[in-house]
C-alpha cells in the first residue's frame, strides 16, 4: 500500500518568532500528517477552527470601528457591503449616500413605508389666529404703550441667584423641574447656536474668549458666516494649546470650529411623535407640535421644554461622547448645576424689542460650560443625517439672540 500523503499545515506566529534567534526562526515549522481519509473528528476540528477565525475577525472589525467600503450608492442592499478596505469609523459612512429615504449601509428600507406625519406642522401653527384675528405665534413688539405686551422670554441670565422682574410666579407659570422623560416629554430636535444665548457669569459671558474673538478680521468674518450673531463665550479657550486651535476634519457638521463656544438645544414635547421614525424633526416646530391636538395652550410650559448645554469644542478624543443627539449630558458635574425657568423660543429674529410668542415653555439650562470633542458633534450630525426627516438646516450653528432684558425675564428661576 502506498504511503499516506502528507498535508503540511505551516502556521507562522509572528509574535512568537520575534523572540527567537535567527537560527530558531529559520528552523522548519511543524509538520502535521493526515491520512487520505481524515476522520470526522478532523473535519469538525477544521470547521470549528475556520468559524472561530472568521468570528474573531468580525468582532475585531466591529470593536475597532472598521467598516466596509461602499462602492456605489445605487447598489442593491446585497451589493452595498463589499470587502473590508478602509479603516474608517462607521459614522463616516452612515450618511454617505443618504437621500432622506435610505441609508448607505442598509439600502432602501421597506421597513418604513409610512409618511412623515409631522412635516409642515409649523405652517399650520403659524396660521392659528386668536378671536381678534391676530396670528397667535407671530413675533410682536415686546413693549406697547410702555407696557410689557408679551410672555416671558429666553435666553436669559441663568447665574445662581438671578431673578427676572416679570411676575411669572404670580401668573402661575412654573417650569418642569424633573427630567423631561419623567414628565412625559421626548426630544424632537437638536440644534445649536454660535456662542451662548444664555448668560452664566464666570462660565459663559461677555468676557469669555475663543477663535471668534481674535483680531484676525478675515477669520472672524469666515467663522461668523456673515451676519450670524455670536453669543456669550466660555472661559476655557487657550490659544497656546493646540487642543483648542488644531482644526478638525469635519465630515458631517457644517462651518464648525475647534475652540469655539456653542450652546446646544434639545427641544422636547409631550405632543411629539415619540418612539417613532418621525420623532426628530427640522424645523423643531414640526416635532414640538406634531400631534397638535394634544397641546393645551393653558399649560404649554408643562408640555414643551428645552434642554440647553454650553460647550467649547476641542480636538481631543478624551472628550468624546457618542450620543449627543439624544439629550444633554447628565454625568458628574455635567447637567447637575441647573437653572429651571419659563421662557420662549429664541433665535436672532427676536431681541429686546421684538419678542417671541411661543411662550411660556420650560427651560432647563446647565450653568457650567464644558469641553466636548469635535468628533462628538460630527457624530451627532451623522446621526441627524440618518433620521427620516431632512435635518440639514440644523447641521450648522444658528445665530444667538441677545441676552433677554430683566423686564422680559421670568422670576421663577
Amino acid at each position: 500500500m502506498a504511503a499516506p500523503a502528507e498535508v503540511q499545515l505551516q502556521i507562522a506566529d509572528a509574535s512568537a518568532m520575534s523572540g527567537m534567534s535567527a537560527e530558531e526562526q529559520k528552523a522548519p515549522l511543524p509538520v502535521v500528517n493526515f491520512s487520505n481519509n481524515p476522520s470526522p473528528t478532523t473535519y469538525a476540528f477544521l470547521i470549528l477552527s475556520l468559524v472561530g477565525i472568521v468570528s474573531t475577525f468580525a468582532v475585531v472589525c466591529v470593536t475597532l470601528g472598521y467598516v466596509v467600503d461602499i462602492d456605489h450608492c445605487d447598489d442593491t442592499p446585497n451589493e452595498v457591503v463589499k470587502v473590508v478596505q478602509n479603516y474608517t469609523h462607521i459614522t463616516d459612512y452612515v450618511a454617505t449616500c443618504l437621500d432622506g429615504r435610505h441609508n448607505a449601509l442598509t439600502g432602501p428600507s421597506n421597513a418604513i413605508t409610512g409618511e412623515n406625519t409631522c412635516a409642515g406642522v409649523k405652517y399650520t401653527v403659524e396660521g392659528l389666529q386668536d378671536a381678534d384675528g391676530n396670528y397667535m405665534f407671530a413675533n410682536s413688539k415686546c413693549i406697547v404703550d410702555n407696557i410689557v405686551a408679551v410672555m416671558e422670554q429666553a435666553g436669559g441670565n441663568v447665574t445662581v441667584g438671578y431673578r427676572g422682574t416679570m411676575d411669572s410666579v404670580g401668573r402661575g407659570d412654573h417650569p418642569i423641574q424633573t427630567p423631561y422623560w419623567q414628565a412625559g416629554l421626548c426630544p424632537v430636535n437638536v440644534h445649536w447656536h454660535l456662542g451662548a444665548e444664555h448668560l452664566s457669569v464666570g462660565q459663559y459671558d461677555e468676557k469669555g474668549t475663543g477663535p471668534s474673538t481674535a483680531s484676525d478680521e478675515e477669520h472672524h468674518r469666515k467663522l461668523l458666516g456673515g451676519d450670524v450673531r455670536n453669543g456669550n463665550m466660555c472661559h476655557l479657550y487657550d490659544a497656546t494649546d493646540e487642543t483648542f486651535t488644531m482644526e478638525y476634519d469635519w465630515k458631517h457638521c457644517v462651518d464648525m470650529h475647534v475652540g469655539q463656544t456653542y450652546e446646544v438645544h434639545w427641544p422636547h414635547s409631550a405632543a411629539g411623535a415619540c418612539g417613532t421614525p418621525n420623532q426628530y424633526q427640522t424645523p423643531f416646530y414640526d416635532g414640538v407640535f406634531c400631534n397638535l391636538g394634544l397641546v393645551d395652550l393653558d399649560i404649554v410650559e408643562k408640555q414643551v421644554g428645552v434642554q440647553a448645554q454650553v460647550f467649547t469644542i476641542v480636538n481631543d478624543e478624551r472628550y468624546y461622547y457618542p450620543d449627543l443627539m439624544r439629550g444633554m449630558i447628565v454625568d458628574g458635574a455635567r447637567g447637575t448645576n441647573m437653572t429651571y425657568y419659563t421662557g420662549s423660543t429664541t433665535g436672532t429674529s427676536r431681541d429686546n424689542e421684538i419678542c417671541s410668542n411661543y411662550a411660556p415653555i420650560t427651560w432647563q439650562v446647565d450653568r457650567v460650560c464644558s469641553v466636548i470633542s469635535a468628533s462628538s458633534f460630527d457624530k451627532m450630525c451623522a446621526d441627524m443625517k440618518a433620521q427620516r426627516d431632512d435635518m440639514s438646516d440644523d447641521f450648522y450653528a444658528h445665530g444667538s439672540r441677545i441676552t433677554v432684558a430683566d423686564h422680559l425675564a421670568a422670576n421663577n428661576q
